[in-house]
Parts: C-alpha cells; sequence; structure tokens
C-alpha cells in the first residue's frame, strides 16, 4: 500500500485535467474513459465553477452520447443553472437507457417542484416506490415526504416517514422528523403505537424512548410521559431535549422540585438559554421561593434583555413581598420596551397605589381602562384606587360607567354601595348592597375588605344576616 495515497490521488487528478484541457484544445491527449469525465465535472462543480463542469458533461458526452451516468450529472449541472425543462427532457432520455438509477427519480423530482408542478412528481414518486427496495426505497420516500411537506399534504408527510420506520426502525432522521410531525398532526396515538413497536425490537433506542414520551405528552399523559424520557435518559444521560421536556412535564404536574432538579441538568448539558432560566424561576415563584424566582428571572433577563414579560415577572415577586418600589424599577424597564400592556400598566398602579401616590396609579388604571374597556381587572383596580384616595363621588361615577360596560358585573355593585356609604349616602348605599347580596353574596369579602368597619353599621348587618338566614352565602 502508497504511503502517500492522497498525494497520489491529487496528482492523477491533476493528470486528469491536463489531458481533458489538451483535449479541449484540439492537442493530443490520452484517452478518457466514462469515469474520467465523472471525476472531472465534480471537480468543477465542488470549485461551484458551473460553466467548466457542464462545458466538461458536455464534451463526455460527445464521447459517451449513451452514457446515464453522464446525462444524470448534466442534468444536475442544469437544474443548479435553473434550465429545469432542459433537465427534465435529458433525464427522459437517461431513463430511456437505465431505468433503475434512482439519481433520474430523484433529480425530476427536483425539476417538477422547481416548474410548480408538485402533482407531477407526487405522481413520479408514488410510481418508483414499487421499483426500488431497502435503502433506495428509503431515500425515495424522503423524498415523497418533502414534496408532501411543500404540497401542504402534512399527514402524508407522516405516513411517508412512518413507512420509513417500518423498513428501518432505526433510521436516525426519520425519528428526529416524525417526532415535530406527530406533534404537528396530532396523530399521537399512531406514534405511540409505532414507537412501542420500535422498542420491543429495539429497547435501547434512545430516540424511540424520546418519540414515545412525546407522543404521550402530546395526549397529556405527562406521568407515562416522564416514565419514558427517563428511559431516554438512563440510555443517553446527555439527551438534553430529554431533560427538558421532562421538565415541562413536571410543570404540568405541578411538580415544581422535580421540574426544577431536571431543567438545572439541561443548564449543565448545553448552552444556558433564557427560557430554562425562566421555567426554574417560575417553578421557584410557584413554590413561594421569590428570592430563587428573582434570581432565575434575572438570569433569563440577562440573556435575552429585551424581553419585558421577564422584567414583569421580576416585579411580580417584590410586589409578592410588599416591595413595592423594587417592583417600580422592574415595571419602568418593562414598560421602556412595551408601554402598553395591560398587565404592566395595571401591575404599576398596583404598586403606585400602595406607594400612596394616588394620582399616577389612577392614570395607569386609567390608561388599562381606555385600552382594553371591557377589561375587568382595569375597572376593578381603578375603582378601588379612587376609593383608597377617598375620592368618593368620582369612585361612584367610575362603577355606573363599568356597570354599563361590562354587562352589570356584580363587583361593581358593591363598590358602588362602599362609594356611597362612603361621602354619606347610606339610604343609596343600603339599596346597592341589598342588590349586590341578591347578585352575587360571595362577593361580600371585597365589600369589607375595602371598609372593614361598615360591619359596625347595624343597618349593613342586618341586610347581611337576612340574606344568610334566607340563603347560603
Amino acid at each position: 500500500m502508497s504511503e502517500h495515497p492522497y498525494r497520489e490521488d491529487r496528482e492523477a487528478l491533476q493528470e486528469l485535467l491536463r489531458q481533458y484541457d489538451n483535449l479541449k484544445n484540439g492537442r493530443s491527449h490520452s484517452f478518457l474513459e466514462e469515469e474520467d469525465f465523472e471525476r472531472i465535472i465534480d471537480y468543477f462543480d465542488d470549485k461551484d465553477d458551473l460553466p467548466e463542469a457542464l462545458q466538461a458533461s458536455e464534451a463526455g458526452l460527445e464521447l459517451y452520447p449513451y452514457s446515464c451516468a453522464l446525462m444524470v450529472k448534466k442534468a444536475d449541472l442544469l437544474l443548479a443553472s435553473r434550465r429545469y425543462q432542459e433537465a427534465l427532457n435529458l433525464l427522459e432520455t437517461a431513463d430511456l437507457y437505465d431505468s433503475n438509477d434512482i439519481n433520474i427519480y430523484i433529480l425530476k423530482t427536483d425539476a417538477y417542484l422547481a416548474l410548480d408542478q408538485q402533482a407531477m412528481a407526487v405522481e413520479l414518486l408514488e410510481a418508483a416506490l414499487h421499483k426500488f427496495e431497502g435503502e433506495e426505497k428509503v431515500d425515495l420516500l424522503f423524498e415523497l415526504a418533502d414534496v408532501y411537506d411543500d404540497y401542504e399534504e402534512f399527514d402524508k408527510v407522516f405516513d411517508c416517514l412512518k413507512l420509513i420506520l417500518e423498513q428501518e426502525p432505526s433510521n436516525e432522521e426519520a425519528l428526529y422528523k416524525i417526532c415535530f410531525w406527530t406533534d404537528f398532526t396530532g396523530r399521537n396515538e399512531e406514534s405511540i403505537r409505532l414507537h412501542q413497536r420500535i422498542i420491543e425490537e429495539h429497547p435501547y433506542n434512545e430516540l424511540a424512548w424520546f418519540n414515545l414520551a412525546a407522543a404521550f405528552q402530546g395526549l397529556k399523559l405527562y406521568e407515562k410521559a416522564i416514565d419514558a424520557y427517563q428511559y431516554a435518559v438512563a440510555i443517553d444521560e446527555k439527551f438534553d431535549y430529554a431533560y427538558r421536556n421532562m421538565g415541562d412535564a413536571y410543570l404540568r404536574l405541578r411538580k415544581y422540585r422535580e421540574a426544577i432538579e431536571v431543567l438545572e441538568r439541561v443548564l449543565e448539558l448545553s448552552r444556558p438559554e433564557d427560557v430554562i432560566y425562566e421555567a426554574i424561576g417560575h417553578c421557584y415563584h410557584r413554590m413561594g421561593n421569590y428570592a430563587q424566582a428573582r434570581f432565575h428571572y434575572k438570569k433569563a433577563s440577562h440573556l435575552n434583555p429585551d424581553d419585558s414579560k421577564l422584567h414583569y415577572k421580576i416585579a411580580v415577586t417584590y410586589m409578592l413581598e410588599d416591595q413595592w418600589q423594587s417592583a417600580v424599577k422592574q415595571l419602568d424597564s418593562a414598560m421602556r420596551i412595551h408601554r402598553s400592556v395591560p398587565e404592566y400598566n395595571l401591575a404599576m398602579g398596583e404598586c403606585l397605589m400602595n406607594l400612596n401616590k394616588y394620582k399616577d396609579a389612577i392614570q395607569y388604571f386609567g390608561s388599562v381602562v381606555r385600552n382594553k374597556p371591557r377589561n375587568i381587572a382595569g375597572w376593578d383596580a381603578l375603582v378601588r384606587c379612587l376609593l383608597r384616595a377617598e375620592m368618593y363621588e368620582e369612585a361612584a361615577d367610575q362603577c355606573k360607567a363599568a356597570l354599563d360596560i361590562t354587562d352589570k358585573k356584580p363587583v361593581f355593585l358593591f363598590y358602588l354601595s362602599s362609594a356611597l356609604f362612603q361621602s354619606g349616602r347610606s339610604k343609596e348605599g343600603l339599596l346597592q348592597l341589598e342588590h349586590a347580596m341578591e347578585k352575587a353574596p360571595k362577593l361580600l369579602k371585597k365589600f369589607v375588605e375595602l371598609h372593614p368597619s361598615i360591619l359596625q353599621n347595624p343597618q349593613v348587618v342586618d341586610i347581611i344576616a337576612r340574606y344568610k338566614k334566607g340563603k347560603k352565602i
């Protein structure tokens, strides 16, 4: 065996190119075989020199006019040059000489698609499937899947991938692709059956376990999904996507500690991502550990500083700890990115109200009401703020406006009653309270929270007691 095979191969190629140059220029040259032309064409093609590659293919076909291989190479170059009809015509000729060359069908498919003739591409490939077996049939099925994708026949894409896996259960490309198409088409039950069969034959195929888990997850069978993901990571302990999806499944089950554990494993195995830090922050948030939630939300925000939602989530953790000024700073950051989001305006108003900056708070709540007049939370916050600011007449007017716009939501009857009582209009307040109790007695707590001393009023207590006797609160 030669010690320098690559050098010899390069020298042989250079000699071929010299002989080809002699041929082109009418000089004396060695005899060039059909395979020599194929190699010369590939050389120019690899250098992205399409004109030279085409010229070489034409020179080869002059010497070997019945060479199917050279016709296929030239057709490929014609496709790259966007000469689709010429390529198709040449492939038809090649098909006469060797109808068993799979490249003819693949290139014809490309030509039909380029000419926007998807139906012809489908017909061609479906017919070709009966001519080929094994690896070549698999290649054609992948081609057909791509055509169906282009044609937006998405269920048929799934069918092609399923056929591939029935022939080659461990085909990685098909396993990767069918996971997406299962989710896209919603054919989770079929995917479960398919992958259970694959696992019976290939129990250590981590992709099959992953796909099985993803299909269970698609059906919201989270416990079963977690079991399957655990098999996947037992086979491949560095399978970060399995940990990622497992984390989501634990989240859905509200198993936050377990979710944190597997999501931290994702951070160990892959580059830090804002969505992972955000998910861990969400887990701590739901567990009531607001400091840790903040820590992870801030990590996410450093990776994605333009995501206003992360600043808002940090603000909410401060609000839950009554750290209103710190929350305001985060909300300022969120609103510099997206000013008109109702949730941000509501949260800012809430903070300012708790800082006794009622005038500023009313502006934020008013903005929500103007932009989203049917948003009950906006009206609720605005009225509460007006009552806390002792602007009772304005509060009563806004209650009436809210009742008109929100289809008479009972909470505003309680608020109206409170505003009337506190403005000294007790008789009207009692009427509204009775009306509110008839509509939604469970909301009485909101009324009492606004004005706890109201329970010292015997007439109010009488209405509540009378209602309790007649109906269960």
